[in-house]
């Protein structure tokens, strides 16, 4: 059904000086609200955005606020999907959309659409032996010691330093480079896709510019 954006807003409700609420029932099926994170001229972009889509025009994404609303519609999608400032649309999840899926529910979805499979994002799921009581009381300590030693952004460069014949090898052997350098465990390889290896891989179909531009970024995380 196609609706007016005066019709739309009704679903939109502003609960805070930044923040609004999605609420159930914008788009078919949500399962939970959606909330986003917004100054003056983010909000004017959002609903902007949302006004073309409903008069029809907007370009090839649905609006990121539709796209939130997607999102919290998803199976397993657990206490809301929200958007972080940087919220735009995106494939499928908007950019700076986030929401959290429960691993207990049989239904529950694995969205490559929500890491950012377009330009080859990531996402790492890091074991380990501690349990949430553990992390808890530390939370923020490690949240600044993560970031503190794992160099984060455009412009960063990573910490581990390497020339350009450990990069060649570094791709060709993927985890398996790790492994050899130091710098994983055996076991880790179990718990990657390909077991951290695409056996044909071969870093002779890479660009020299992407190698160059690629070189300084090893072994930092991008947002």
């Amino acid at each position: 059904m196609i609706r007016s954006f005066e019709e739309e807003k009704k679903y939109i409700e502003q609960v805070g000086p930044l923040l609004w609420r999605v609420k159930k029932g914008f788009v078919p099926n949500m399962r939970v609200d959606g909330y986003f994170y917004v100054n003056k001229n983010l909000e004017s972009l959002m609903f902007e955005e949302l006004r073309l889509c409903s008069k029809g025009g907007g370009g090839c994404f649905q609006p990121a606020v539709k796209q939130i609303g997607n999102v919290a519609s998803l199976p397993g999608v657990v206490w809301r999907s929200i958007g972080l400032p940087d919220i735009h649309a995106g494939y499928g999840f908007a950019i700076g959309n986030v929401a959290a899926f429960d691993v207990d529910d049989p239904a529950a979805v694995i969205s490559p659409g929500g890491v950012g499979f377009d330009i080859n994002c990531g996402v790492r799921l890091i074991r380990t032996n501690l349990s949430e009581s553990d992390v808890q009381p530390v939370k923020e300590q490690l949240t600044q010691c993560l970031f503190d030693f794992i160099p984060v952004g455009v412009g960063s460069r990573g910490i581990i330093p390497i020339n350009g014949r450990d990069f060649e090898e570094c791709l060709e052997m993927g985890m398996d480079w790790t492994l050899r350098e130091g710098y994983s465990w055996a076991e880790d390889k179990e718990h990657c896709e390909e077991y951290g290896r695409m056996l044909e891989a071969d870093p002779a179909k890479v660009s020299t510019r992407a190698k160059k531009r690629g070189l300084p970024q090893v072994f930092r995380f991008q947002i």
